[in-house]
């Protein structure tokens, strides 16, 4: 029989029979988990499939069929002695040969004598022999002609064995095959059956730790089929690679100089560089530096790209020349639109599809599997690669680097996608971020990110010396002096933020005249999150009057007469009887059931409303109109497509309530809106759609309802508003002037804001 031996390593359990010193099997149980785990248990499962057993779950037990047949076979009789049971292997496995049936009958002989010695009567002596005949035939039957071999047999079990199972095992082992126990909850059960370790040996792992949940043999099977599937979408991987960033040394822009020859001399390799430069050293010369790295660029006649505020988007054209098929599987995604990706180099090529195939399997674990994103993001990942290809690679020859430059940085995850995409090519990428208020989409683990103290505001990057606009010393002083008073003070200066979410505020109903002309800054749970505002703003209906009271109802309406004040005192705002100008254009701005950003900036009636206002406030105004659709806050109507009403709608919001969003400032006071209804008239879908707009966008929105009829809310899916009850309801109440009440705050306002403090002395 074949003793045990202590495997050294992993690899020991691979060895040749005649390759093992001295000559044994390995029967151990594997209990920790280390990185090197993953790897030998994977190996050990592909030799196991081919030349041995794998046992998932434990070893069933004989059921009545496999019992009758072994009786119908063999008989009913048993005798506790070598040369029966050796009998009984020749009739019962006859592929086995002599040596394979002398090792295995001494190995459950004696097994079956220790467990005599044990006390075990002859019945359960022969029920143990009957159980490992099934066994040996049922579950073993292919490996016992190939036990004692020279390539060592493999049983791979998973799970806590029982006591007979780890007695088979023994035998199996002993007979010359290899056994491996994979052990996911520590050895506390097993040294239970197995105390002293008789029947298989602790593969000790130093800095061992536990399993990680989960971690299972099918679990590891579907691992290796999705890495196998994976591995087919690169096809024939180039014979070079990218040695990214290990080359620099300072790390300035300068460095990116270097001509190939000077980053590193290994053939298989090209040296790019994948670089984010945040701020500024000198801000007086770097406007020059800039300039001057360009000069020196195309001097030298080097393919570049500068990318200035955004890459710009793909054209239809451009979209359509990218075939695409209806996806079942991210898989077949990337399989196919890989195939489109040509170039005049074979290596160059298999560089590109290998990058395209990296990025857009990171991408996916992001994206949660989701085809629909995935697609979008790789038609402009390739658009773009079709559009840029000729500049950058043109008469592309190893080991020459182009570059990219972006200033500004990525501005969107698209945008970020090709950029990651070009780090993996030789390209160097540069990411240029002067002004530290602003943020970059890419996130990689190749990239490499380099600060600086300074800042500077930089809309263009200066490729022509028309371009230069140098600052003064006391200029730069200045912004400096903005930084250090604006940044993580609780101060902030005008028009700091471009991004904002709003929170509406849960309030008593008194609350509401003391927050009204509060800056949001000041208010509860304001806060700044990278270079977003978190607005809490008021969103709420006034229901009733208060102990009847219309003297005092009308004067704490009074109260928020505020300078930024749009009133609505006749019901509705928006007439649904009036047809909507532009709501015939609308449908042309959705792709599918999606809203395209770029076609609704195209449209004339976007231009007309909004086509003039500073760039941030758009951006705010179409994240928030995506944002009202993706969030399905209106009840939809058998009268109309509610999508299309609502970026109608929006479209053509009055011109007054454009202007005040405007000159919102999103740390300041927020504009208002308030509407009184009091009569039976019924509010439109249109005026829901508009005060809930103005809600996203940072607007303090209330409702004087006295009637206590349905307002707004019944237009939305879920609970938005909150109501207050204040009393007893009254009807056909008249308005006083509201309207006039304004304009006097609004002049009062203004007075003294010409006025100031020193006036108002001056004039006693």
């Amino acid at each position: 029989m074949y003793r045990y031996q202590n495997p050294q390593n992993f690899e020991s359990y691979f060895k040749p029979l005649m390759a093992r010193q001295p000559q044994g099997v390995y029967c151990c149980r594997l209990s920790g988990y280390t990185p090197e785990v993953k790897g030998f248990i994977q190996k050990f499962y592909t030799v196991a499939r081919k030349n041995g057993v794998i046992i998932e779950g434990g070893i069933p037990n004989p059921d009545t069929r496999h019992i009758e047949y072994y009786t119908e076979m063999m008989g009913s009789a048993f005798e506790m002695n070598q040369s029966f049971i050796q009998a009984g292997l020749t009739k019962w496995l006859p592929r086995m040969n002599q040596k394979q049936r002398q090792e295995v009958a001494v190995s459950i002989y004696q097994t079956l004598e220790n467990l005599q010695k044990q006390g075990k009567s002859v019945g359960m002596l022969k029920n143990t022999y009957i159980k490992f005949m099934c066994w040996l035939y049922y579950k073993f039957e292919r490996i016992v002609n190939v036990l004692g071999n020279n390539d060592v047999p493999k049983i791979l079990y998973e799970g806590e064995a029982t006591i007979y199972e780890l007695l088979l095992l023994s035998v199996l082992a002993h007979a010359g095959c290899d056994v491996m126990i994979l052990q996911y909850h520590g050895d506390a059960n097993y040294l239970k059956i197995d105390p002293a370790s008789q029947y298989s040996m602790m593969f000790n792992l130093s800095g061992a730790s536990a399993f990680p949940q989960g971690f299972s043999l099918k679990q590891q099977r579907n691992e290796w089929q999705e890495e196998s599937s994976r591995q087919k979408l690169y096809g024939t991987l180039p014979d070079v690679q990218n040695c990214t960033n290990a080359w620099l040394e300072e790390g300035g822009i300068f460095e990116f100089k270097k001509a190939p020859s000077q980053r590193g001399n290994d053939p298989n390799l090209f040296y790019n560089g994948f670089c984010r430069f945040v701020g500024v050293e000198t801000p007086q010369d770097y406007q020059q530096e800039l300039y001057r790295f360009h000069q020196e660029l195309k001097g030298e006649g080097r393919p570049h790209l500068i990318f200035d505020d955004r890459i710009p988007a793909p054209t239809p054209q451009e979209t359509a020349g990218i075939t695409r098929k209806n996806y079942g599987r991210m898989e077949d995604l990337i399989l196919d639109l890989s195939g489109q990706i040509q170039a005049n180099d074979i290596q160059l090529r298999r560089l590109m599809v290998k990058s395209f195939v990296d990025v857009m399997l990171e991408e996916s674990s992001k994206k949660g599997m989701m085809i629909s994103p995935l697609a979008s993001l790789a038609v402009y990942l390739l658009c773009w690669l079709k559009r840029y290809q000729r500049e950058l690679f043109g008469a592309w020859r190893m080991p020459q680097v182009s570059m990219v430059i972006c200033l500004g940085g990525a501005k969107d995850e698209k945008e970020a996608l090709f950029l990651r995409f070009l780090a993996r090519l030789p390209v160097d990428v540069l990411i240029l971020l002067p002004d530290t208020s602003k943020s970059c989409y890419v996130e990689d683990a190749l990239l490499y990110e380099k600060h600086y103290d300074k800042t500077i505001q930089l809309e263009h990057y200066p490729k022509e010396s028309s371009d230069l606009v140098i600052s003064t010393t006391a200029y730069q002083a200045e912004r400096e002096l903005d930084t250090l008073m604006y940044q993580d003070t609780g101060m902030y200066r005008n028009q700091q933020y471009a991004k904002a979410n709003s929170i509406t505020l849960r309030t008593m109903y008194e609350e509401i005249a003391i927050l009204w002309n509060e800056e949001a800054r000041f208010r509860p749970n304001f806060g700044v999150i990278g270079n977003e505002v978190n607005i809490p703003v008021v969103f709420a209906k006034v229901s009733g009057v208060k102990d009847g009271d219309q003297k005092k109802y009308w004067q704490d309406v009074e109260k928020l007469m505020a300078v930024d004040l749009f009133i609505v005192t006749r019901t509705p705002l928006i007439n649904p009887l009036i047809p909507n100008p532009v709501k015939d254009q609308v449908p042309s701005m959705f792709v599918g059931s999606t809203l395209s950003r770029e076609k609704v900036k195209n449209s004339p009636a976007y231009q007309k409303s909004y086509g003039f206002l500073r760039e941030e406030m758009q951006e705010h105004i179409l994240d928030k109109m995506e944002l009202m659709l993706k969030l399905n806050l209106i009840r939809p109507t058998p009268e109309n497509n509610v999508n299309v009403n609502i970026v109608a709608t929006i479209l053509t919001l009055p011109m007054e309530l454009i202007r005040k969003i405007q000159k919102f400032d999103f740390t300041k006071v927020p504009p208002k809106f308030l509407y009184v209804q009091v009569g039976e008239r019924v509010i439109s879908q249109e005026d829901a759609i508009v005060a809930a707009f103005l809600n996203l966008i940072g607007f303090d929105v209330v409702f004087f309802v006295p009637t206590g009829y349905q307002s707004v809310e019944k237009y939305y899916q879920k609970a938005m508003m909150e109501e207050h009850q204040l009393g007893e309801y009254i009807y056909d109440m008249k308005v006083p002037n509201l309207q006039r009440m304004a304009e006097k705050t609004q002049k009062s306002a203004a007075k003294a804001k010409q006025g100031g403090f020193f006036a108002n002395i001056f004039k006693k």
